[in-house]
């Protein structure tokens, strides 16, 4: 009761001070009488106005997902079996804390499949260890690639429910079994779940860690009312086997598979939820150029969904929920990015030629209000640390012009065919 207080208290002062940015933008709007300078502040005005709704409605939708979901007086329970396979690919340092944590699970009808993916370390050695066990089973085969990988332990599971774990996550205990309930609801077809970062060992790795609460499960918590989650994550996703086998199970062409077998499952009519109390953790990129390496392979995966199934985009008539998803996702992957670099680098002229200065702190604090209100919200609704919340002052100015940064250079070389590799990351070890 008190936190649903505060965060509708925060959501007001949120509206207020919000409300209060754009009637100066707009005021701005009618003093210049430069139309090139009036037409980009129409279009600052329009980008606004998108980015605070996309952003209230998630919130909204959030916190409906979970009111009702604490409302719920019965505990469902199921005993399907659940097959979670592991794909591994050079993963020696990171796995035996993934198999563990499976191991341990409190949902016991389970069954563990590892696929070493053609491994040239002692990946296979580690998991070895755990074959003691009847129902861990390990199959080395040559080097495919993460999809076809999955595909192979899909094919020899003999679970209803597929779980698929990265090497280099740490399910809490009780993340099967509170998933497994979700599919008794014979509509849907898979549940994401939530994923927070292991190692907060520095700046890059905390600004990451905010960015998945709030970026990330927020945002998946809030497409959940509508069981609309457009991506399953690699560190945490179950699903149903015989809607994975409805869409072809997983394709390797392109570099976010979990994206694309979300897009095909939401394209064949099913729902897609999230249960953001199934918490896996997760080793993310340390420094500057792994960081950089992972974006990059994130966003030229998501272009490449969505230019597979680009002729979603116009199935309005015949699946309304597919092509919302579609839109949404090339609004976050192309025309976000472009448009908050295009501003900043606008407000900045603007401030130059005009001498209106303001302008650069209006904006700039609009967007670490949001940030600092959803990195509140988020902490009250996880078990993260609140001391997450004092990097959201950083995490605009700094974080998000780099990746966005990162997004707009992935995104020309994705249109102009630049050839990539997959980029796999060094482990650490710090799950």
């Amino acid at each position: 009761m008190v936190k649903t207080f505060f965060i509708i208290s925060l959501s007001i002062l949120l509206i207020l001070l919000l409300s209060f940015v754009l009637i100066e933008y707009y005021n701005t709007f009618y003093i210049i009488n430069n139309i090139v300078i009036k037409v980009g502040i129409g279009i600052i005005l329009i980008f606004i106005t998108l980015v605070i709704l996309r952003y209230m409605v998630l919130l909204f939708f959030s916190i409906l997902k979970t009111t009702i979901k604490a409302t719920e007086e019965t505990k469902k329970t199921t005993n399907k079996k659940v097959s979670v396979i592991i794909p591994a690919y050079n993963e020696e340092k990171v796995i035996e804390k993934s198999i563990q944590s499976i191991i341990n699970q409190t949902y016991k009808n389970i069954e563990l499949i590892v696929v070493d993916d053609g491994s040239t370390d002692n990946t296979s050695l580690v998991v070895q260890k755990y074959t003691y066990l009847p129902f861990v089973k390990l199959y080395k085969k040559s080097n495919e690639g993460k999809a076809k990988a999955i595909n192979y332990g899909i094919k020899r599971a003999s679970g209803e429910l597929i779980m698929v774990v990265d090497a280099d996550s740490k399910l809490q205990k009780d993340a099967v079994e509170l998933m497994a309930v979700y599919f008794e609801d014979p509509e849907i077809a898979a549940v994401a779940g939530s994923v927070f970062v292991s190692n907060q060992n520095n700046i890059i790795t905390k600004l990451q860690a905010l960015e998945y609460i709030e970026g990330l499960n927020m945002v998946r918590n809030g497409q959940a009312f509508l069981k609309l989650v457009n991506i399953i994550p690699g560190p945490i996703g179950m699903f149903r086997k015989k809607a994975l086998y409805d869409v072809g199970l997983y394709d390797d062409d392109t570099f976010a598979e979990d994206c694309d077998v979300t897009l095909k499952l939401i394209a064949h009519g099913y729902k897609i939820d999230f249960e953001s109390e199934a918490i896996a953790k997760t080793e993310a990129p340390e420094n500057i150029f792994d960081l950089i390496k992972q974006r990059y392979r994130w966003t030229r995966g998501i272009l490449q969904a969505i230019r597979k199934h680009k002729k979603l985009l116009w199935n309005f008539k015949d699946n309304m929920a597919a092509s919302f998803t579609m839109w949404y996702m090339l609004f976050e992957a192309v025309f976000w990015p472009f448009m908050d670099f295009w501003v900043n680098v606008f407000i900045l002229y603007l401030a130059i030629t005009t001498g209106i200065s303001l302008l650069i702190f209006y904006w700039w604090s609009l967007f670490t209000i949001l940030d600092v209100a959803g990195a509140l919200y988020c902490v009250l609704i996880t078990n993260e640390s609140l001391s997450i919340v004092f990097y959201a002052i950083f995490y605009r100015l700094f974080f998000i012009q780099f990746i966005n940064l990162v997004k707009i250079f992935s995104t020309i070389e994705e249109w102009f065919g630049i050839k990539m590799e997959w980029g796999k990351l060094e482990r650490k070890g710090r799950l």
